[in-house]
């Protein structure tokens, strides 16, 4: 569906007075930039090797094409398992580094993909394609809406690919669905909502601070967030559960899904955002994020609902997650099990004809990085099924959930200035970086 492949650009890649250092272009590294043929091998880097970052290395491995060069990561045990992990598949051990900085002088490498935390995602990402390297980057694109805003100027700039990993838009449940949604069949839709119920989510259990393990180089992990001492809850994975490093499940679960709710529908920028919620499911446990939340979002003629819930599966329509388009005439319920037509009824008769379930065909991540490494060979960014553009679009509108949470108000955005009416709210746009980091300047 080639509609799908256009990016989304609107007033949400606006931002305010940036007063911020200055990095390379990819000029400066002119002698590290390689063309890429249709038949040329692709060599990867990978930048943050524990979770998402190994499972996407793992798919673009499933390419023969595709080399795992090099891994970077501060922590010792994990590029070591991963260098192993490389040696088993392809007999060949990969370059590793403790800082992704020097990784990135290699002129070998054509493609990058970040793993890390989120708040990280800014700088690795602008670091890689400032050096000439496409990147791929895991959702979401950022921690703020000011990075998200400038991960898209830079990569504007610099002219490189950049796929952002919200492979949802790569399965074919969901290119089905967006075309009926926008075939208008469902008549009038009034309510769209985007939900994510995590029953396999326990208590974060309240640990003391400790020492960093052997081998972790804790210092560059915190890098631009605020200097605090080791816990083990806001290292690997939990990390998400933080506001320092993360955005909690409505970052973490919904951009996936806003991404396609608002895609179906044709728009990027909501007129007001109100939210409510809280630590409910476990209000003594480690995390910060809530672990209930009901997010409220008014588009032109439609109202959008994101909300998620740890420690139970009871979601909407019985899935633990999804998006429903809520018509006149139907109700589509789409998911990464497949998408559904439920009719409603007019004199004891359908509307329009209900459709069982239809389940998707391939793997979507497979499918979305296969996608990233064919759009560079074709050197066309048009082809990317999730472009940084797309993908700050459902990141901005996710941090406009957490921002409305955080203020406790309705609050309203100036599509024309790109921030909200309320300065309480446009405090919390911007990133903060401490330690000596500071936001790159494009």
């Amino acid at each position: 569906m080639s509609s799908r492949r256009k990016f989304l650009q609107n007033s949400l890649l606006a931002t305010a007075g940036l007063s911020i250092p200055t990095v390379l272009s990819a000029k400066d590294f002119g002698q590290f930039t390689r063309k890429i043929g249709a038949n040329d091998q692709v060599n990867v880097g990978l930048i943050g090797a524990n979770g998402m970052g190994w499972s996407n290395m793992n798919s673009f491995l499933k390419m023969p094409q595709v080399n795992c060069v090099a891994i970077a990561d501060i922590d010792q045990s994990v590029l070591d398992r991963r260098a192993a992990d490389v040696e088993k598949q392809r007999g060949k051990k990969p370059k590793l580094y403790k800082d992704y900085r020097k990784m990135l002088e290699d002129k070998d490498i054509d493609v990058v993909i970040i793993g890390t935390p989120d708040h990280w995602h800014c700088l690795t990402l602008i670091d890689s394609i400032s050096a000439g390297k496409h990147a791929y980057v895991e959702k979401p694109l950022a921690n703020s809406i000011q990075e998200c805003n400038l991960m898209v100027k830079a990569a504007e700039r610099y002219g490189k690919l950049v796929q952002v990993g919200q492979w949802q838009r790569s399965g074919s449940q969901y290119d089905e669905a967006i075309e009926f949604v926008k075939s208008g069949q469902l008549g009038n839709i009034r309510l769209v909502k985007c939900w994510a119920y995590q029953g396999w989510m326990n208590p974060v259990p309240v640990k003391p601070n400790s020492t960093p393990p052997a081998g972790v180089d804790y210092k560059m992990w915190l890098g631009p967030a605020p200097d605090r001492a080791f816990n083990e809850n806001r290292f690997h994975f939990n990390f998400r559960w933080f506001w320092d490093y993360a955005g909690g499940l409505m970052t973490d679960w919904g951009v996936h899904e806003i991404d396609i709710a608002l895609y179906a529908m044709g728009v990027s920028a909501p007129k007001s955002v109100m939210a409510s919620g809280g630590k409910l499911a476990y209000p003594d446990d480690a995390s910060e994020t809530p672990d209930t939340l009901q997010t409220v979002y008014e588009y032109d003629g439609f109202n959008m609902l994101w909300e998620h819930a740890t420690g139970i599966n009871g979601g909407n329509y019985g899935y633990t997650e999804g998006i429903a388009f809520i018509g006149n005439n139907a109700t589509l319920v789409v998911n990464r099990g497949g998408w559904e037509i439920i009719a409603e009824q007019k004199n004891g008769k359908p509307m329009i004809e209900g459709m069982a379930r239809v389940k998707p065909e391939g793997n979507a991540l497979d499918r979305h990085t296969t996608n990233f490494v064919e759009a560079i060979k074709a050197n066309d960014a048009s082809k990317l099924n999730c472009a940084v553009q797309t993908g700050s679009v459902a990141a901005i509108n996710a941090h406009m959930g957490n921002i409305a949470f955080k203020t406790g108000k309705k609050i309203y955005w100036d599509a024309e200035k790109g921030l909200f009416t309320d300065p309480e709210a446009n405090q919390l746009v911007n990133a903060n970086y401490h330690n000596g980091w500071e936001l790159p300047k494009i």
